[in-house]
């Protein structure tokens, strides 16, 4: 018969490792993409960074090329709207100047779709992030306004697509598209200004806000 100390022991590291799977379950689940979200096609481009450290601000390609230069910056909140989210990694792309999501030939990944002019950053304590890049024209056909599609990856969550940025002042942004929008980490509706010679944007957003299956 086992010693009742070895016993107990035993029984410790069983119940140790029983909750250890069970975490690793839980957080297994909330990681599978779709489940928080919902459908996201091209969502998992967030990943294409590589081995490139990610930091709070980034610069896109071809910014010191084309005007008018934009300045993209604001604040990650947790899901109270109040609480900064660290170690949050947002990843943008949106056309070139002239409505096309440029590529150079030799892309590989997501980026066959989403062209190179795209970024990463990865917010700190404070959950601050700014983007360097220059302001995308809409569609060539005029189907679609400017905008900028954006992506999150919180820690332990699968990616999710959250409302695109988009500007205020752009005359394709009508009333009727404005009423459409789900306003997925909140409002994308942004309002250019110059700010230290440069045109700005800031979006604050909030994880998880209108995001199916957000728990």
């Amino acid at each position: 018969m086992m010693h009742p100390i070895l016993l107990a022991i035993v029984f410790t590291i069983i119940l140790t490792s029983c909750d250890a799977q069970t975490s690793d379950r839980r957080a297994s689940s909330r990681s599978v993409g779709g489940h928080v979200g919902g459908p996201c096609e091209g969502c998992e481009a967030i990943h294409e960074y590589g081995n490139t450290p990610l930091f709070p601000v980034d610069t896109l390609p071809s910014y010191t090329d084309n005007e008018p230069k934009l300045v993209v910056r604001g604040t990650i909140f947790q899901r109270d709207g109040i609480t900064p989210a660290p170690n949050v990694i947002l990843y943008i792309y949106h056309t070139d100047r002239r409505g096309r999501y440029a590529r150079t030939g030799n892309e590989t990944g997501w980026a066959k779709r989403h062209g190179f002019v795209r970024g990463w950053i990865r917010t700190g304590a404070d959950g601050r992030y700014t983007f360097h890049t220059f302001r995308p024209a809409a569609y060539a056909d005029g189907t679609e306004p400017e905008h900028i599609h954006a992506v999150v990856k919180e820690p332990d969550i699968n990616e999710y697509y959250i409302d695109d940025f988009m500007f205020d002042d752009d005359s394709l942004l009508t009333q009727s598209r404005r009423d459409r929008l789900p306003k997925r980490g909140g409002s994308g509706i942004v309002h250019p200004h110059v700010e230290n010679g440069i045109l700005t944007i800031r979006r604050d957003i909030v994880l998880g806000l209108n995001i199916p299956d957000y728990r």
